[in-house]
């Protein structure tokens, strides 16, 4: 007797969403953000947007490891990188003082928001490209996103766990954030950890630094991470050399292809901006 053939269910593996699901409670934590920035509770809104950040930084590796990347996926994250780290942290520092500068306040705030959004653009379009060499995914173009939220939120974060408000200046606010939005926008290589890759004697080392980093961030979560952000500035002069060195190194072996890059324009923006 004949029997018709069952049609497979096809659909997508509940794995594959789970880091879109990551990306959009980062999403949340991040507008949840201004919502208690508005209630001008500054350090429960700060620690929203740590937790953007901590969900940004998984949602990607966790995509990697579930085999659950697709276009999709990166849109997402891209936008919801903008909404976190970009308008999240301009909105907070208007509310928190730039509004006390009448529009200039207003138009730092709008400039901030845009230098991210022009980032991530930027980065959106040179994901496509295959031409970049090896060695050039060991850096970011400018400052990440997330980072680059960290360094504009700074003065907030300094205020909060001194308890007085000794960095609540329009103009310090303001200049410090134009620097960063300037940094986010440049073409300054800095490192990349995504690819790092540890010696075995090593792993033990960098997984006490790890518990001892964990530990202080939950202990004192705003003097840790005014430390680890001074770090990553005072990081930035060597990831430039590190990366000259690796460019010279490069041209050295393959001197055909700086003359391409000669050609094409500045080297540097040939250094992927992945967020």
């Amino acid at each position: 007797m004949f029997r018709p053939r069952r049609r497979r269910f096809k659909g997508m593996n509940v794995n594959t969403l789970i880091p879109n699901m990551m990306t959009l409670l980062a999403t949340c934590a991040g507008l949840t953000a201004i919502r208690w920035g508005l209630q001008e509770k500054w350090e429960i809104a700060l620690l929203a947007v740590l937790a953007a950040a901590i969900l940004d930084a998984l949602d990607g590796r966790i995509a990697r490891l579930l085999k659950g990347t697709s276009k999709f996926g990166a849109e997402l994250d891209s936008l919801s990188d903008f909404v976190s780290f970009g308008v999240t942290p301009a909105l907070l520092l208007y509310l928190w003082v730039l509004q006390d500068a009448g529009r200039f306040g207003w138009m730092i705030t709008l400039l901030f928001a845009l230098a991210c959004g022009l980032r991530l653009a930027r980065f959106n379009v040179a994901d496509d490209r295959n031409d970049m060499p090896a060695w050039a995914s060991n850096f970011f173009t400018g400052v990440p996103a997330p980072a680059a939220a960290g360094l504009a939120l700074l003065p907030m974060m300094i205020s909060v766990q001194v308890g007085e408000d000794i960095l609540r200046y329009p103009a310090l606010v303001a200049i410090n954030m134009l620097l960063v939005a300037g940094l986010m926008v440049s073409p300054i290589p800095t490192y990349s950890f995504k690819k790092l890759k540890i010696p075995q004697h090593g792993v033990l080392p960098l997984m006490l630094v790890f518990g001892v980093t964990i530990a202080a961030l939950i202990t004192a979560p705003w003097v840790t991470l005014t430390i680890v952000l001074s770090l990553y500035l005072i990081s930035m002069p060597f990831s430039v050399r590190t990366f000259m060195a690796m460019k010279r190194e490069a041209d050295t072996h393959h001197p055909h292809d700086a003359d391409d890059e000669g050609e094409d324009g500045d080297e540097t923006s040939k250094v992927q901006p992945t967020d």
